[in-house]
């Protein structure tokens, strides 16, 4: 009993955080409705037992997975206590810890009575020697018990300045939409752009922040009025009281944060900068090594941090809507020995810069399964390049020591095929050989070869004039051609190539299609201005095929196989065609020489 012997009462009373050992009485689960799982338990301290304990919901996992059963002994670290409107104490168990299961404890301890408000403590056992006591003391002044709110004994700390001045200063992982009166003290991780919208209900603006304190994590929403009040306010990074949002269940479509509420402003909504942050974290990450990515599903939003490896130049798409957004592809590299392409968007492809490979983090990317696993940034993503974190320094360390002479494995590219290196290095004749492209998807790999002959014959056709579409015109024979598409006819069209080239290596020859951008890599010349060589000059236009003959470039490809007419065939597509970094391919030679020596 000594082992287990705190109490609850002093729990209540305090209103504040401890940390006891309790033991498992009996478990009860809750349906939420429309809301999450909640699990009730009944605990006991050896002389009294109380059902008002509740799991916070990021600890659901320990009832489901019966890792919290009745009579095991638990480790309560973090809690916070609600009053409900009848004045019934509930206790929130934010962070519990198993002690000892409950196959280790053989039945039930003591013999304790439920707790009645207002009774007197039961008489107590031989007080254990001072010795014996005083572990419980670095507990509670310790790393996971840290500020104002986690001390023992201290009133419940109030945020100075709000409009009530008496609301408590609770954690995020405590709140609910049963509460009203809270404030969070925390730290706006991650701030969004002011975005606008206009349908037939009306027109609209709106704007999302992440903030973070050291229980969890939530994301805040505002609206229209809401933005002309806190946007200009708000800055990333720093920390802020904020009180008297509306909480509801979180839309997971908007949000990877690990909550299962959402917070939303509102006319009597407050937020005041707050001064004292030095025990506020700056962001929860829930790293997963790239080598792990494998195993995950589709669209899974994730934390990655890896060693920038090598970066792609900025481009410019088009998307359906006809907006033109910037794009940059980089490849990561933990220590699982393992990289993954990387597409970011927007501002952070701008303005990224990758020299000296620096330690990226970031929180909440979207996995994607194109070309085997890959990641892509969202509107909601937080990239962090050096971040000050234990896990930053641990690769940082490890790559400068041994990482940097690894060549890698990638994730993209290499479903279905396997392959080595960021970009899936093959030799055409590993094509074939290892018979990439015979599987349910395409697969990817990257070779260095030589064109050998491109047939110049029907490499050009006329196309739809429409800036986003691409279709083969007709010809009228009246001046117009008509796009079956657009179900229009234009005075104009435009060029599109489609080559079909044949490249060699030193082990075999491929031949491969070739359409507009990698087309005109490779011919050196754009689309029409072939076009018009076709039709006035075809000396000149012999000339250019006879110019690119013999040239070599780096070719990324698609193969798969396909079935035409009832014959199956490979058909290689070159996703990208570019010209050959010679410093960084004998890199790449003399590492493999290097490896091969080694085996």
């Amino acid at each position: 009993c000594t082992y287990i012997m705190t109490y609850i009462i002093v729990s209540l009373q305090c209103k504040g955080n401890l940390c006891v050992n309790s033991v498992i009485g009996n478990i009860r689960k809750i349906d939420g409705g429309s809301g999450p799982v909640r699990f009730r338990l009944m605990m006991s301290d050896g002389l009294h037992t109380m059902s008002s304990f509740m799991l916070s919901t990021q600890l659901n996992y320990l009832a489901e997975q019966n890792e919290v059963a009745p009579n095991c002994v638990c480790l309560v670290k973090r809690s916070v206590t609600n009053v409900l409107k009848d004045g019934r104490p509930v206790v929130i168990i934010l962070d519990m810890e198993v002690v000892k299961p409950a196959d280790q404890v053989g039945g039930k301890i003591g013999d304790p009575t439920p707790y009645v408000e207002g009774q007197s403590k039961a008489p107590q056992p031989a007080a254990p020697a001072p010795s014996a006591a005083r572990p419980l003391q670095p507990q509670n002044g310790g790393p996971m018990n840290r500020g104002p709110s986690r001390d023992f004994g201290k009133k419940p700390m109030s945020a100075p300045n709000t409009p009530s001045g008496t609301s408590k200063v609770v954690p995020i992982a405590s709140l609910n939409p049963y509460q009203s009166k809270w404030t969070v003290r925390a730290r706006v991780t991650n701030k969004s752009a002011i975005r606008t919208w206009s349908n037939s209900r009306g027109d609209g603006k709106l704007f999302s922040m992440e903030i973070v304190d050291e229980s969890g994590e939530i994301r805040v929403t505002g609206f229209n009025q809401e933005v002309d009040k806190f946007y200009s306010l708000i800055e990333q990074g720093k920390v802020y009281y904020i009180s008297k949002g509306s909480l509801k269940i979180a839309n997971k479509q908007f949000t990877s944060l690990k909550n299962d509420y959402e917070m939303t402003l509102n006319g009597d909504s407050s937020i005041i900068p707050c001064d004292d942050s030095q025990d506020v974290p700056m962001v929860q990450c829930d790293f997963v090594f790239i080598a792990d990515l494998e195993a995950r599903d589709k669209d899974a939003i994730v934390d990655v941090i890896g060693v920038c490896k090598s970066v792609e130049d900025v481009t410019r798409i088009t998307t359906k809507n006809s907006r033109e957004v910037s794009k940059r592809n980089i490849q990561l590299m933990d220590m699982s020995g393992k990289t993954i392409q990387v597409t970011m968007w927007g501002k952070e492809a701008e303005t990224f810069d990758g020299t000296g490979q620096p330690i990226l983090a970031i929180k909440g990317a979207r996995l994607s399964d194109f070309g085997g696993r890959s990641l892509s940034t969202l509107y909601s993503s937080t990239l962090m390049i050096n971040p000050d974190m234990p896990e930053a320094y641990k690769l940082r360390g490890w790559y400068d020591k041994e990482g940097h002479a690894l060549d890698g494995q990638s994730m993209t590219e290499m479903r279905g095929g396997g392959g080595s290196g960021p970009t899936n290095w093959k030799t055409l004749a590993d094509v074939k050989n290892e018979h990439l492209g015979h599987g349910d998807k395409a697969d990817y790999f990257t070779c260095v070869g030589t064109i050998v002959y491109m047939r110049k014959e029907n490499c050009l056709y006329q196309a739809c004039s429409s800036k986003d579409c691409n279709k083969k015109v007709v010809d009228q024979q009246n001046g117009m051609y008509r796009c079956e598409k657009c179900d229009k006819e234009f005075p104009d069209f435009k060029y599109r190539l489609m080559l079909s080239a044949n490249i060699a290596d030193f082990s075999d020859n491929q031949w491969v299609t070739c359409f507009q951008d990698s087309a005109e890599t490779l011919l050196g010349q754009k689309a029409d201005y072939i076009g018009q060589l076709k039709d006035s000059n075809e000396a000149a236009f012999d000339e250019i095929f006879q110019h690119a003959n013999f040239n070599t470039f780096v070719f990324r490809n698609r193969v798969k196989l396909e079935t035409y007419n009832d014959e199956s065939r490979i058909k290689v597509t070159v996703v990208e065609a570019k010209p050959v970094d010679h410093k960084e391919y004998s890199k790449r030679l003399i590492m493999n020489i290097r490896k091969t020596a080694a085996q």
